[in-house]
């Protein structure tokens, strides 16, 4: 789109979401206030979302902030909703290309600051640490925390004011009326809202397909208890690193059958500390160290541990391949999937259970028992937020297309005239007027490999899908003066059938021989003219071209 627009000169409240939409995870919403020319930026939220078998090699995927980088004089800063590594876990890796103000709560201030440290720029990087329900002003956007329940402590939506309009951006969120830890939902406020009125709700869509309400982490608490008075050997939870209010549920019900409990994975360890120091927990006891696990009994044990999500290196699967160091689990232990499976982790998930299955350990997930209660609202809960705010336009976020789609669909249903599905670095004017899709800003996402920040488009997983479906070839030609083989091509090959080898050889020999003496001195037509000759046989004899690299080297 022309950079000269039509709106160029509109003063207008905008929306660019650089991760999001159209997926769950890589949060990162960019609110821009004032004509295009001059208009100031605010970021909400800056996350990442984690690699699959489409992306090789790559575990952590996060969004380019290059266009925000690039209009840094009009940046305000980074507003900080809540403490999750989809909301946080891209703050400290991008944060030198930003080098802003980063605002939040005090305990995702204690979580951000591990990551600042473990990246060297924890004397670098301004926090402003805020409480809900106490507004603070950055740049021309006048904010405030509204404290909500989710999954996490310190769990914020944020009222965003402008002279162009009220935006409520209500980040993860349910309705949890009998919360057993932290401030709670704050309906009041809510309400408050709702009567000055809302010009645009932007909303948590991730729920939107299930009808009713969310369970309460009480009612999860109540069934961890009865669970664990019953269980007769050694028990592990397995939940989210991050998931305070259940690893608090956990050691109480521990507590209560008289058992001891152990900690097992550093980033649950990272939480629990962070959690203390901000006043949770307080009530928990001491926890052990993996190396008291196999010296107690098997009644006197609970293990809280990671990886509910199937990550291979976490605490949980390494039990299930018995190579865990200091933690074995056998016929007649418990372990407890507190947590839903993120759409894409099904198989990872699948393995770990299967493994700990082989073992004869006893599986109990959110299907067989209420041992698990998402942070974000199904479609009772949407209504009734709708009902307390009245906005004029509804944004859905934080979904997949269908979630996005759904949820505007069901927006409609109750009364919400206006809707507006965007994607991923796409511009939509907010206020004034009717809300619509007015620019693209450019960008994408990025990959990180291993310590290196890469292009997810043409960076090295775009090489190695093509090598995981189809191996790779190499082959050294070399020539002499008269233009000829100074002896026979070298060819090796990794990930092709066995046996192909000397056809391959020989059909790159043949195809040098038949090569005109005068495109042999061109070093570029004898890689292109062997590189596809290769590829074609191979493809005769296996049905499959593999990457073909080819050097010439003349002596």
């Amino acid at each position: 789109m022309n950079a000269k627009r039509k709106f160029e000169n509109t003063d207008e409240l905008v929306l660019l979401p650089l991760g999001g939409t159209g997926e769950i995870g890589m949060n990162c919403y960019c609110y821009g206030a004032g004509p295009a020319s001059t208009r100031e930026w605010l970021m909400v939220d800056l996350g990442v979302k984690f690699g699959d078998e489409r992306d090789p090699g790559i575990d952590v995927i996060l969004p380019d902030v290059g266009f925000i980088a690039k209009n840094r004089k009009r940046f305000s800063g980074l507003v900080i909703t809540h403490a999750h590594e989809d909301h946080i876990g891209a703050v400290a890796r991008l944060w030198p290309q930003l080098k802003c103000e980063v605002h939040c709560t005090a305990f995702a201030a204690e979580l951000l600051k591990l990551k600042f440290i473990e990246h060297g720029i924890d004397d670098m990087v301004p926090v402003k640490i805020h409480k809900p329900g106490v507004p603070f002003t950055m740049g021309p956007f006048d904010l405030e925390f509204i404290s909500v329940t989710h999954s996490i402590p310190e769990s914020c939506a944020l009222l965003i004011e402008t002279p162009h309009g009220r935006v409520l951006h209500s980040g993860d969120w349910k309705i949890d009326r009998t919360p057993m830890l932290g401030a709670g939902f704050d309906e009041k406020r809510f309400r408050e809202i709702g009567d000055l009125g809302v010009d645009v709700l932007v909303c948590d869509s991730t729920n939107v397909m299930r009808e009713g309400l969310s369970p309460s982490e009480k009612d999860v608490a109540a069934t961890l208890t009865d669970i664990v008075a019953h269980a007769k050997g050694r028990i592990a939870v397995t939940t989210f690193a991050s998931h305070v209010e259940r690893i608090s549920c956990a050691v109480k019900a521990a507590r209560s059958a008289g058992r001891e409990v152990v900690i097992a994975g550093r980033a649950m360890r990272n939480t629990i500390e962070a959690a203390r120091k901000c006043g949770y927990l307080k009530d928990a006891g001491a926890f052990l160290d993996e190396d008291a696990f196999g010296y107690l009994p098997r009644d006197k044990i609970m293990l809280l541990c990671t990886g509910s999500q199937g990550e291979p290196r976490a605490a949980i699967a390494r039990i299930g391949e018995d190579n865990h160091p200091n933690i074995a689990l056998e016929e007649g232990d418990l372990v407890i999937f507190s947590a839903r499976t993120i759409p894409g982790n099904e198989k990872e998930v699948g393995a770990v259970q299967n493994n700990l299955a082989t073992l004869g350990v006893d599986i109990l997930t959110a299907d067989d028992a209420l041992v698990h209660s998402s942070g974000h609202p199904r479609q009772g809960e949407l209504e009734l937020f709708y009902q307390y705010l009245r906005p004029r336009v509804l944004v859905p976020m934080h979904g997949e297309p269908r979630h996005l789609r759904a949820h505007a669909n069901f927006a409609k249903s109750k009364g919400i005239k206006e809707t507006l599905i965007l994607e991923d670095m796409k511009i939509a004017r907010l206020c004034p007027g009717v809300p619509e899709i007015i620019d693209e800003a450019p960008g994408g996402r990025l990959h990180l490999d291993g310590k290196l920040i890469v292009d997810a488009v043409d960076g090295p997983a775009k090489f190695r899908r093509k090598l995981s479906f189809a191996g790779i070839v190499f082959l050294t030609v070399v020539i002499n003066d008269k233009g000829e083989l100074a002896e026979d091509i070298i060819l090796i090959a990794d990930g092709i059938p066995e046996g192909m080898e000397d056809d391959l050889a020989e059909a790159a020999e043949k195809a040098y021989e038949n090569m005109p003496r005068g495109k042999r001195k061109d070093d570029g037509n004898v890689e292109e003219v062997i590189r596809t000759i290769v590829r074609r046989e191979c493809d005769n004899i296996w049905g499959k071209k593999p990457v073909c690299k080819v050097v010439v080297v003349r002596v």
